[in-house]
């Protein structure tokens, strides 16, 4: 019996012996591995360095003067890191449920978890800490299938996350986590995440939606919720998440029920190069920023990259302004096109979309739209001959087209490459720009209806006649040259300028619009208002084209302007751009500020790389400056601009199918000017109030895409509603402050303004609807 007690006790001590050789080789052997790993014996490792900042790939942001993100610019990684503080309470405790519920306990490794893993081959879930996946999302990569390889990741994985845990907070490592991981649809980190899948910042993420974003942790492109893809598997795992909530106490089991019965409730709202606010804005901003960074390189020489480094960028664009313009073009234009292709359809319109035009030019825009296409270029590149891209061009195909009567603003269809350049030219184009005129900021910027299929922005890339809108420049240079006042009068009747003088070879006689004249004076401000051409003419002819063009070119017109009589009717070609910063001039008492898009620029870690210098000069006196505002008061008071504030005739056939949110009855001080060009091809409205102006002009891409009667394809049909329907949105929202007020008037004007004697002379202008068609030329 004793011998057997013995042996047993021997056993015991040869247990514990071994128990403990084993524990310290196996302690030896890890450290061991730990060593090699840290040497690189599994594979290089990044130097601390490296740890301390470790690279990704950041999106740059386009961020409004109202602290909206506008949109970004990425190649890969759409991700824009947010700090520890910007998360909610909720999303960290679902994370940390879910993934790591030891997270604060450990230093990287969880022993637990580890020998539960091994225990049972991790059937009760792996051990894996959050640490250990961010080293492997930064760091090691994905999973390898090879065993061997997958057994040294995990190795480096350990040593990077005691790395880490020394390196960082435990509440920076939870951001970088958070930061780091591809959600799916462009959705890299969680600040794009929480816009994309539910149009908030991360910090207003109720529970359900932080469990929901959490639960795509396991696999985010199997638990993908958008409809097409898994939405019933997305709102299993997330209720997996609530569970687990519950489980480890950060929400109560009557919670957890009630949210798990919940729909996902998505609000997606996908962030692309092509869809969301102010695309044609972020266009230019990405040509303006490649200028940039080739003028501003870094310290060490390397240009910044704009897609990769994380700038963050302060434009002057208000969001909601923004918002507001593309809602009126949005609700003027789907009208305003359904009416033009009532008019041009094949049975009114043989050549539709083309007016006036014979089949041989016809072929020469459509040879021309097929050399500048994408689908020519591509396959030029492939090496295909010119006879086949042509043939290329006639061989119907599936496509998605753009249609304002969709809910998406398109459809599938069927149609030859060459039917569907025909088609789109068929579609009337629009550009608008808002500025503050004492500071130059551009406030909204709409370069197209839809820059998904219409990427040529009209803002800036384009330049059209400017019709009468460009008169206000004559009457300045008469005004300031000649002390003229908006109650001096002219004669109305056929004025010529002759042979010979001012540059012309040929006697210049322009025609009112509807060739009719009134043969009595006309004061200069019911000329203005009325766009009388044979006043104009005159002011030209005494202050001479070459006056005209410098007060142009002073005012930020730069494109070249030939001094010719020819000019004070708008032949010349604009961008609203320069029109609205030179009509600035005008509402900022004389003073031409440049418009202004960027405040300035951040690198990543929030150091200021640009802050802007106002360009400023100074072009007008405040008196003429005053005085012009006073002319242009009286084309939206008696004149084509009177629609904004009368209503006539509504029951007139324009009013009902193209006039949007009509009657609009703004009774504030506004200064504007219309602007048609020949032929109805451009429509144009320049709007002022003391602190906003803003132009907008419409029209196709070819000239002779067009209306065929003043009736629609005036100005003041085609333009003027856009304006109207913006300022009107613009007021409904105090918090802008718009201003409703009158323009300055300077001490001491020098200027007589007070023209009260001609109301009733341009009202009589005003009796009927017919009366109104020709006066905006």
């Amino acid at each position: 019996m004793a011998k057997v007690k013995k042996t047993t006790k021997n056993r015991f001590f040869r247990f514990i012996k071994w128990f403990w050789i084993l524990f310290v080789t196996g302690l030896f052997a890890g450290g061991l591995i730990f060593l090699l790993a840290s040497w690189g014996a599994f594979g290089d490792m990044p130097e601390y360095e490296y740890l301390e900042n470790p690279e990704t790939n950041l999106a740059t942001e386009f961020i409004s003067s109202d602290g909206e993100t506008l949109g970004k610019l990425y190649l890969d990684d759409n991700r824009t890191p947010v700090d520890f503080k910007d998360l909610p309470k909720n999303l960290v405790d679902a994370l940390v449920a879910t993934e790591d519920a030891r997270f604060y306990d450990h230093a990287g490794i969880d022993a637990r978890g580890f020998l539960r893993a091994l225990v049972y081959l991790g059937k009760k879930g792996g051990a894996s800490t959050i640490s250990q996946q961010l080293a492997r999302q930064l760091f090691v990569g994905v999973r390898s299938r090879n065993k061997v390889e997958a057994i040294t990741q995990k190795i480096k994985e350990w040593v990077l996350a005691t790395r880490l845990e020394r390196q960082y907070t435990k509440e920076e490592i939870i951001a970088m986590y958070f930061n780091i991981y591809d959600f799916g649809n462009n959705a890299d980190g969680i600040r794009s995440a929480s816009r994309i899948y539910f149009g908030k910042e991360p910090q207003e993420l109720r529970v359900e939606e932080s469990a929901m974003l959490v639960g795509m942790f396991k696999n985010s492109s199997l638990y993908n919720p958008r409809p097409s893809r898994n939405p019933v598997g997305t709102r299993n795992r997330r209720n997996v998440v609530l569970a687990q909530m519950a489980k480890y106490g950060y929400i109560e089991d009557q919670l957890k029920d009630s949210l798990q019965k919940l729909p996902l409730n998505l609000n997606y709202n996908p962030e692309s190069h092509r869809e969301g606010l102010a695309t044609y804005f972020r266009m230019y901003m990405q040509r303006w920023l490649n200028s940039w960074v080739k003028e501003n390189p870094k310290l060490d020489g390397e240009k910044y990259n704009i897609y990769q480094d994380g700038l963050k960028i302060y434009t002057t664009i208000d969001s909601r302004m923004q918002k507001n313009a593309e809602d009126a073009v949005e609700a003027h234009m789907s009208k305003l096109q359904a009416e033009f292709f009532v008019q041009n359809t094949l049975e009114r319109n043989p050549t539709t979309p083309f007016l006036d035009l014979e089949d041989f030019e016809i072929d020469n825009i459509m040879e021309r739209a097929i050399k500048t296409s994408d689908r020519w270029r591509v396959l030029k590149s492939q090496g295909k001959s010119d006879s086949e891209i042509k043939t290329s061009f006639n061989k119907k195909t599936e496509m998605i087209v753009f249609d304002w009567n969709s809910d998406s603003f398109e459809k599938d269809t069927i149609m030859t490459p060459m039917d569907s350049i025909r088609y789109y030219k068929t579609f009337l184009r629009t550009a608008m720009m808002s500025m503050e005129p004492q500071t130059g900021h551009v406030k909204a910027w709409i370069g197209g209806v839809d820059y998904k299929h219409f990427q040529y922005d009209n803002v800036k890339q384009g330049a059209r006649q400017a019709g009468s809108t460009f008169k206000p420049f004559v009457y300045a240079a008469a005004i300031d040259q000649l002390r003229y006042s908006p109650c001096d009068s002219l004669p109305d009747y056929q004025y010529c300028i002759e042979p010979l003088k001012h540059g012309n070879v040929e006697e210049w006689c322009p025609k009112n619009s509807d060739g009719k004249y009134s043969g009595n004076n006309r004061t200069l401000k019911n000329a203005l208002a009325n766009s009388i051409n044979t006043v104009t003419a005159r002011l030209i002819d005494q202050v001479g084209p070459g006056s005209v063009v410098s007060f142009a070119k002073n005012m930020g017109i730069t494109r070249e302007i030939p001094p010719v009589p020819s000019i004070a009717l708008g032949t010349v070609d604009v961008n609203v751009y320069e029109m609205v910063g030179a009509y600035g001039t005008f509402a900022n008492q004389g003073v031409y500020v440049k418009p202004v898009m960027v405040t300035r620029i951040e690198d990543k870690n929030g150091t200021v790389l640009y802050e802007y210098v106002p360009e400023t000069r100074d072009v007008l006196s405040k008196d003429v400056a005053y005085t012009m505002v006073n002319l242009m008061e009286g084309v939206t008071q008696h004149g084509s601009g009177a629609r904004l504030r009368h209503s006539f005739a509504k029951e007139q056939t324009v009013y009902k199918e193209i006039m949007t949110g009509y009657p609009y009855e703004l009774t504030n001080p506004i200064a504007g000017k219309t602007g048609t060009t020949q032929n109805q091809s451009d429509g144009w409205f320049m709007g002022m109030v003391p602190n906003l102006v803003t132009g907008v002009w419409v029209g196709g891409e070819e000239r002779s895409t067009h209306f065929k009667s003043l009736r629609y394809g005036q100005a003041a049909s085609m333009a003027l509603p856009i304006w109207a329907l913006y300022m009107k949105a613009n007021y409904a929202n105090e918090e802008l402050g718009i201003s409703k007020g009158a323009f300055e008037k300077p001490e001491d004007l020098s200027i007589n303004v007070d023209c009260t004697k001609i109301v009733e002379e341009m009202k009589q202008d005003l009796d009927t609807e017919d009366d109104l068609e020709g006066l905006d030329f």
